[in-house]
């Protein structure tokens, strides 16, 4: 069972600051921002870092994600964009690449950028 855990409050928009200045004055700066609730971004993993997939599995992962998003089948996703279903399950399980024409039919199927499959 998962124990309940104390969240930060964000605001409904954050706000990313940056800044220039002496760096004798850095650990102050930074200790002073951490009061109002800020957080160093220095100190954050970049999301890569949190997934083992490699960069030939993303596009795949990024179609099953956006599919699983939009609640499609690779069938009714097949038959939306004309792409054979077993080329939607090749290109899911990195067997066959994603090319830019491709992508864009996706991408308006799915209502997601195409970049996001190259």
């Amino acid at each position: 069972m998962r124990a309940r855990m104390k969240k930060r409050p964000i605001e409904k928009d954050p706000v990313e600051l940056r800044f220039l200045g002496p760096s004798i004055k850095r650990n102050e700066a930074v200790d002073m921002l951490k009061s109002l609730g800020f957080v160093v971004v220095s100190e954050a993993v970049p999301w890569r870092e949190c997934f083992s997939y490699t960069e030939e599995q993303l596009p795949g992962v990024c179609l099953v994600g956006a599919r699983g998003k939009e609640g499609l089948t690779q069938k009714q996703l097949s038959e939306l964009t004309g792409i054979p279903q077993r080329h939607i399950s090749e290109m899911e399980n990195g067997k066959r690449s994603i090319g830019k024409e491709i992508a864009k039919r996706l991408s308006k199927a799915l209502n997601i950028g195409y970049k996001v499959f190259l």
